[in-house]
């Protein structure tokens, strides 16, 4: 395909897609273009190195998450209530929006130890939604950084003039929310330096509140370091998982007998709301509920939160499919080449998942299938190989969490709008278009 004198492959085929991402990593590259369209808010860091600045940046925040998920459903539970309140019985709601917040807002404490508080500018005294107030720092943070993810979106459609893209909105965008992490982080570092000095004091009197800032800096010193790692920890965390649940509760609605079907599961494993002590949540209980998962995978297939990504070719090489007059040899790959690949349409091939691939039945992951010779690269929710991401259960743990307390709080949801037609809204991630996720949230 050629766009403005652009030479781009694109391709849906798992075989291609593993060689890109695993079996000839060290072929390809996310590529400059990545940093020219992430790096003026993201800076440098694991989405947008490659080589030995991303091996280092992965080997250091990866741990992070396994360590993190013994405070990770307190720390959510907190916003969610809040986020609960912002919902009025009865009337129509856009539960992507919410989401949205909600994600900022858990995402925030979870990496600085403090929420920018997104969701407390919808929530009055009486429970009213409230127009946001921009006066406060941590309400400008969620405006700036909406700000600066719209123009990543703006330097990804300029290709190869994004460099020369940087007007003053997204540079004011920018610098406010490297200022607002920055004092995160340099108070994180004072902090670090006086428990270094300190003889006195256990681990006993310190919160046990994990902060992914505070064990960062254990790490690394480097201040421009930890505050890229972070803003590109938050892009991921935010965006994806608001935009898995926006479209869980999208589909849900539409399909009663599903809605159904997990109401009486989670009632079974976890109880109605009131008995939330008697059964507590769990890592396990999350993991173990399997038809909430089986949801969870069947929203991801038809809408995978980054439908789409890129790689360069950093040498000559091949790819395994698309050559030949068949297209079923190896198809050359020059240097410098860009490969797209299509997760979205990947995932909605009738030849991988069957003649009705593009409805949503979860009960197909139940079912056996015929994999084929895909290399389990058919589907690819969280990308794959040696750059998949990193925080996946973390995602499909605060996902699964605020599914089952939602149901926990409401006992009906309703279509608060019905089209015939399913928007899409493209931009870092694929969330819910058009006006929303509207849906109607009753308590009895």
């Amino acid at each position: 395909m050629v766009v403005l004198g652009d030479n781009s492959i694109i391709t849906r085929e798992p075989r291609n897609i593993q060689a890109l991402l695993a079996t000839q990593f060290d072929d390809f590259s996310v590529g400059a273009a990545r940093h020219a369209e992430f790096g003026p808010i993201l800076g440098e860091a694991i989405f947008t190195l490659d080589g030995p600045g991303w091996e280092y940046s992965r080997a250091l925040l990866r741990p992070q998450f396994t360590r993190s998920q013994l405070t990770q459903l307190q720390n959510l539970e907190e916003h969610l209530q809040v986020m609960m309140d912002c919902i009025i019985e009865g009337e129509a709601t856009d539960l992507q929006s919410l989401f949205f917040d909600l994600t900022l807002d858990s995402g925030t404490d979870f990496l600085c130890g403090e929420s920018c508080n997104a969701l407390n500018r919808r929530r009055s005294s009486s429970g009213k939604i409230q127009q946001e107030n921009g006066d406060s720092s941590d309400a400008s943070f969620a405006n700036a950084f909406a700000t600066s993810q719209k123009h990543i979106l703006y330097r990804i459609l300029l290709g190869d003039l994004a460099r020369f893209w940087n007007p003053q909105e997204s540079q004011d965008a920018n610098k406010f929310c490297h200022n607002w992490v920055d004092e995160y982080v340099q108070k994180a570092l004072r902090g670090s330096k006086a428990s270094e000095r300190s003889e006195t004091g256990s681990q006993d009197n310190k919160s046990s509140k994990y902060i992914f800032l505070e064990a960062i800096v254990k790490e690394t010193r480097d201040p421009v370091f930890i505050r890229d790692s972070l803003l590109n920890i938050l892009l991921a965390a935010r965006d994806t998982t608001a935009s898995l649940l926006g479209w869980v509760f999208y589909s849900l609605v539409r399909h009663p007998d599903v809605e159904e079907r997990l109401r009486k599961v989670i009632l079974e494993n976890f109880g109605p709301e009131n008995e939330i002590d008697s059964k507590p949540i769990t890592f396990e209980s999350l993991k173990n509920c399997q038809y909430l998962r089986l949801i969870l995978d069947e929203t991801l297939r038809l809408y995978p939160p980054v439908p789409f990504n890129m790689r360069m070719a950093v040498r000559d090489t091949t790819l395994p499919v698309g050559g030949g007059t068949e297209q079923k040899q190896p198809i050359f790959i020059s240097k410098g080449q860009r490969i797209s690949y299509d997760i979205y349409s990947m995932h909605r091939r009738e030849d991988i998942w069957g003649s009705d691939a593009n409805w949503f039945r979860p009960e197909r992951w139940g079912e056996k299938r015929d994999k084929g010779n895909f290399g389990h690269f058919e589907y690819l929710p969280f990308n794959g190989g040696p750059r998949i991401c990193i925080g996946q259960q973390f995602a499909l743990t605060e996902a699964s969490y605020t599914i089952v307390r939602m149901f926990q709080r409401f006992r009906r949801f309703e279509i608060a709008e019905a089209s015939e037609w399913t928007k899409l809204n493209l931009s870092l991630t694929l969330a819910v278009g058009g006006k929303g996720c509207n849906v109607k949230c009753y308590r009895n």
